[in-house]
C-alpha cells in the first residue's frame, strides 16, 4: 500500500519508491482486487485515488503493519534486556552452591525477569514441567534436547585417615571388594583403566541418596566414598579425606545446560546460558 502515502499518488511514484516496475505494481494491485472481489483504487491517467473500500482496507492494513513494527521493536528490546518468566532446574547441592548465586546476579542485571528455580535431583521432563533451562551433571542420555557444556566436574574416591589406617589403602580396583563402600543411588562406581571406562560393583552397609550425608559418613570413618569434586574438595584440602585409586580416576564429566529446541531462540534462554557458561568455573578446583 506504499503508493497511497504520497500527496499525489501514482503507480509511477510507487514503482520508483519500491524500486520495481510500474507493470509489477499494476499486476499486484489487480491481483489483490481480484482476490478481495472489490475495487480498491480509482485510476486515471493523471492520478490514483482510493475508493471507500480501499480506504477501509488500508486502515486495517495500517494497524497490522504498525503491529508488526511494534513486535519487532519489542523483540529487539527483549534481546537487550530479557523479561518475563524464566524457569530453571538444577541438582540440589550443585544448584545451591553454584547455580543459585549466579542466577541471583543475573536477576540483578535484568529486573524485568521473574525466576522460578527448582532444585531437585530428579530428572524433570522439560516440556511437562515447563522448564526453560535444566542444569544437568555427568553423562547425558540421548534425546532431542539441545545441550551446551558449561563446565566440568571430577569424581574422586576418598576415605578418612582413620578408616585407611584401620582397613588399609586400596591399590587396585579389585581391592574394593574388601572395603566398606558408602553407596548413593547406584552401587556401581566408574573408573578409567588403560584409557577405557571400567565399572565396579561395590557393596557396603550404608546407603543414602544425599551426597552431603555420604560425605559426613566418610569423614567419620565409615567407609570409602565416590563423590564429585564440589562435595569433597574442602575435605581433601584440609586432610579430613584422602584420595585413593587416583591412577584409576574417571575422566572429567560435563556440567550441561539442557533446553528444548523450541526454547533455543528465546533471548532470555540464550542470555542465561551464555551467562552461566561465562561465569561457572571450568573446574570446581578453579574456585
Amino acid at each position: 500500500m506504499s503508493l497511497l502515502r504520497w500527496s499525489t499518488p501514482s503507480f509511477t511514484g510507487a514503482a520508483r519508491r519500491l524500486q520495481c516496475s510500474v507493470v509489477n505494481i499494476s499486476r499486484k494491485v489487480a491481483t489483490l482486487e481480484a482476490t478481495l472481489a472489490v475495487r480498491l483504487l480509482n485510476r486515471t491517467t493523471r492520478k490514483v485515488t482510493m475508493t471507500e473500500a480501499g480506504q477501509l482496507f488500508y486502515q486495517h492494513c495500517r494497524v497490522l503493519v504498525d503491529g508488526l513494527q511494534q513486535a519487532q521493536q519489542a523483540l529487539q528490546q527483549l534481546q537487550q534486556s530479557p523479561a518475563g518468566k524464566l524457569r530453571v532446574t538444577a541438582p540440589v547441592t550443585y544448584g545451591e552452591r553454584y547455580i543459585a548465586p549466579l542466577l541471583n546476579r543475573f536477576m540483578q542485571q535484568y529486573p524485568q525477569l521473574e525466576l522460578d528455580l527448582v532444585l531437585t535431583n530428579q530428572t524433570l521432563d522439560l516440556l511437562e514441567h515447563n522448564v526453560d533451562v535444566a542444569v544437568r551433571l555427568g553423562r547425558l542420555a540421548d534425546s532431542s534436547l539441545i545441550a551446551r557444556r558449561l563446565a566440568n566436574r571430577q569424581v574422586y574416591v576418598c576415605g578418612s585417615p582413620a578408616y585407611l589406617n584401620a582397613h588399609g589403602t586400596p591399590l587396585r580396583l579389585q581391592d574394593l571388594s574388601r572395603h566398606q563402600c558408602l553407596l548413593g543411588s547406584l552401587d556401581v562406581w566408574r573408573f578409567q583403566e588403560q584409557g577405557k571406562l571400567r565399572t565396579m560393583r561395590v557393596h557396603g552397609r550404608l546407603r543414602c541418596n544425599s551426597g552431603s550425608a555420604l560425605l559426613d559418613a566418610a569423614r567419620q570413618g565409615l567407609g570409602l566414598v565416590q563423590l564429585p569434586d564440589y562435595y569433597v574438595k574442602e575435605a581433601l584440602a584440609s586432610g579430613q579425606l584422602r584420595e585413593v585409586l587416583a591412577d584409576y580416576r574417571d575422566a572429567s564429566e560435563g556440567v550441561w545446560a539442557v533446553y528444548s529446541q523450541n526454547r533455543q531462540l528465546a533471548p532470555k534462554v540464550a542470555m542465561l546460558v551464555d551467562y552461566l557458561h561465562s561465569h561457572l568455573p571450568h573446574r570446581v578446583g578453579d574456585l
